[in-house]
């Protein structure tokens, strides 16, 4: 017979069997919690603000669930609303602000503004969103049901990172798909040139050199954050021609040609606060000097929370400067103007493209929660797994890709 001794010093000290106690006992008290959560439906905003706004002050928490975010998506778009609110031990535990969205019979909870937002979070109280994996996900899938029994028949909660910036969503354990579109974000570090280092600074810098020089042979440019609101306004039009050109040219939709979608972006240009460290809308411009009449060259829309900065969407004007790439120039302006801010991080927002990949070093996957509510629900849950599973098989080959583009195009 065979013995093994344990070595004295393997075997586990009283501190750390007491830790794993404690910790043993938090993750069944958590677990425990979940029976007593209240979840109640509000179908109006206004007598949750000062809990959400409250909650949205943590930093983690996503800008597309910010109140004024989604108070913007309301007032554009009228949809019924059923908004969660999970409370324990009288305290607010999470608000998520959910629109049902209706399409040929079927009800769908989603995210107020799911179709313009590049990341969802929810909003979660502190402890709660500490919390991860320790909730029941099945007496939390459970209880998200029978809150919106009757009201929709799919919950789908599209866009979630399973962990952001170092923590894990509540949300992980409910069903889930990971959806086909990744997101790309820049780490900014104390200087420009320190950003740069993740990147390939060196053709950076010459691209950069490159660029300038022809721009001045054009005339000349000018980067601008214009500060009045009629301005904003007024370059938040330009942007929706100059894309409704670029869509046309290839042959593809225009996300952004609806008056609804257009009322609601200019209502998030008026959204921020004095500090500047919120702002639901902001454009920046790159414009010709000499010879061009102050024409713009690219214009993009970014958003702030916190340390975290969105870029919502950019447009190039395609019969000036072609060869300057002026909306690669316009980021540069961009991302190296917000060093020194408090910017911890530039987010290229969803979608797989070049110039994303050459500027964002880290890339995101994001899952949608797919909940059925009522016998229909499994159906349309079962049919968005498979139409995203899909998309996501075409877009990792690249051929595919293409191909299925083109064909995109041609039926318009």
């Amino acid at each position: 017979m065979q013995t093994q001794k344990l070595d004295v010093h393997e075997q586990p000290s009283d501190k750390a069997l007491a830790e794993a106690a404690i910790s043993r006992l938090r993750q069944l008290s958590m677990k425990l919690a979940m029976a007593e959560i209240d979840i109640e439906v509000f179908d109006t905003m206004q007598p949750l603000e000062d809990e959400w706004r409250a909650l949205e002050r943590d930093n983690l928490q996503s800008l597309h669930q910010s109140y004024d975010w989604c108070t913007a998506w309301v007032s554009a778009f009228q949809r019924p609303l059923a908004i969660l609110k999970g409370t324990h031990a009288d305290q607010t535990a999470f608000i998520l602000p959910v629109e049902i969205v209706k399409s040929r019979g079927l009800a769908v909870a989603k995210f107020i503004a799911a179709d313009h937002s590049n990341i969802n979070t929810g909003l979660f109280s502190e402890s709660f969103a500490e919390s991860g994996g320790t909730i029941d996900a099945g007496k939390f899938a459970s209880q998200l049901q029978q809150a919106l029994k009757g009201r929709a028949d799919l919950l789908l909660l599209q866009n979630i990172p399973l962990e952001w910036r170092g923590r894990q969503t509540p949300l992980t354990g409910l069903p889930m798909v990971q959806n086909q579109n990744h997101a790309y974000q820049l780490p900014f570090f104390p200087t420009f040139e320190e950003t740069l280092k993740q990147l390939n600074a060196k053709n950076r810098r010459k691209k950069f050199r490159v660029q300038s020089k022809r721009l001045e042979a054009a005339g000349g440019f000018e980067y601008l954050i214009p500060g009045t609101s009629e301005e904003q306004h007024r370059l938040l039009d330009i942007f929706f021609c100059l894309k409704s050109a670029r869509f046309a040219n290839l042959g593809l939709p225009d996300v952004f040609a609806d008056r609804e979608t257009q009322a609601f972006l200019h209502g998030l240009l008026d959204k921020l606060d004095d500090s500047k460290q919120y702002f639901g809308l902001q454009m920046h411009v790159l414009r010709l000097k000499d010879g061009h009449e102050g024409k713009i060259a690219a214009i993009s829309g970014i958003s702030r929370k916190g340390d975290h900065i969105i870029c919502q969407f950019g447009a190039i004007n395609e019969e000036l400067v072609p060869d300057t790439s002026p909306g690669e120039f316009l980021y540069w302006q961009t991302i190296s103007g917000l060093h020194g801010k408090g910017v911890a991080l530039f987010d290229f927002g969803l979608g797989d493209q070049t110039y994303k990949r050459s500027w964002a070093p880290v890339e995101t996957p994001h899952y949608d929660v797919v909940l059925p509510v009522s016998p229909f629900g499994v159906i349309a849950g079962a049919a968005h797994r498979i139409v995203t599973r899909g998309k996501a098989h075409i877009k990792a080959r690249p051929k595919l890709y293409k191909f299925a583009q083109g064909i995109r195009a041609r039926i318009g």
